[in-house]
């Protein structure tokens, strides 16, 4: 439930920050480098006023090999399946996949010339978000099954034992 609303906070903070204020990718970097620098020196200041020591140095953070190689992986496993798609589609053999790339791009065109990139890019990220919640609330569907039936009134026998 918290990694949606963190990327749905965030993202309407780009958004934000990109649409609403005219600014680039690379002042919204710059700016996020400066809260995040503020921040750490009025908590370094902080703890080091009150003699708490900090437990970890982040100069000494870092990521394994193994999980920059599996976000590698990811992404190009990912513009490889896209441009094998667009190869298959662009030669024709496959019909149905040649209509559906073309009315699909046909529609991110034409969505395109009527709202801004970044609109879409945001929106694009509040559904993410829901699919994530959805996919989170079926997956405790039990514990939502049982707060939907104390709403109602009614109480199971399973219910009964806990009371």
């Amino acid at each position: 439930m918290g990694r949606p609303l963190i990327v749905l906070i965030s993202g309407t903070l780009v958004y934000y920050h990109c649409s609403y204020r005219n600014s680039s990718v690379v002042s919204l970097l710059s700016d996020v480098f400066i809260v995040l620098l503020c921040s750490l020196a009025i908590l370094g200041l902080l703890f080091r006023h009150m003699n708490v020591a900090v437990p970890v140095d982040p100069l000494e953070w870092q990521i394994s090999q193994d999980a920059a190689n599996s976000i590698f992986a990811c992404l190009a496993n990912t513009v490889g399946a896209a441009e094998s798609v667009l190869r298959v589609a662009a030669t024709g053999h496959d019909k149905r996949l040649f209509f559906k790339v073309v009315a699909c791009l046909y529609v991110l065109s034409a969505i395109g010339r009527v709202v801004s990139g970044v609109t879409v890019a945001y929106v694009g990220l509040c559904l993410l978000c829901i699919y994530m919640l959805v996919e989170n609330s079926q997956s405790n569907g039990s514990c939502l099954a049982r707060f939907s039936a104390r709403r109602d009134g009614t109480i199971s026998t399973q219910d009964n034992s806990t009371l």
